[in-house]
């Protein structure tokens, strides 16, 4: 359970979304394991999506993964400029959308090896992912 920061009198919420969001913004992304059949699931829950127990704990994800699927957003140069967004599986079997970055966003394709990586100032840092070259 994650406790109320000193001098804050408002109660931070409890649950896995709350260590989540918690992890993240110490830069780590954590998913769940469920002890039961030893899959991962994400987004965070109290019961295994895939067993029904509820003997999950929160790990590391490995943060590696490859670009399931990716399109490129047109704006003007005034406004940032053009941008990919992608669906990225991770190692662990799971999809979460983000963005590719160093890359320009045309050069990004699907089956792109990446690994995540987070850009910013915690807290709010963003989790991006980054292009990886793997042997």
């Amino acid at each position: 359970m994650i406790e109320p920061s000193s001098g804050d009198a408002t109660p931070q919420a409890a649950g896995p979304q709350a260590e989540v969001e918690a992890a993240l913004a110490r830069e780590i992304l954590l998913i769940q394991h469920c002890g039961a059949c030893a899959r991962y699931s994400f987004p965070p829950r109290r019961r295994c999506p895939h067993c029904g127990a509820d003997a999950l704990s929160l790990v590391p994800a490995s943060g590696r993964g490859y670009v399931h699927a990716t399109t490129v957003i047109a704006r003007r140069a005034e406004q940032g400029g053009d941008y990919n967004l992608v669906l990225v599986e991770l190692e662990e079997g799971f999809r979460l959308m983000s963005r590719v970055e160093d890359l320009p966003p045309q050069a990004v394709t699907i089956g792109m090896p990446v690994r995540a990586a987070f850009r910013g100032k915690p807290p709010g840092s963003l989790l991006v992912f980054l292009p990886e070259v793997r042997a």
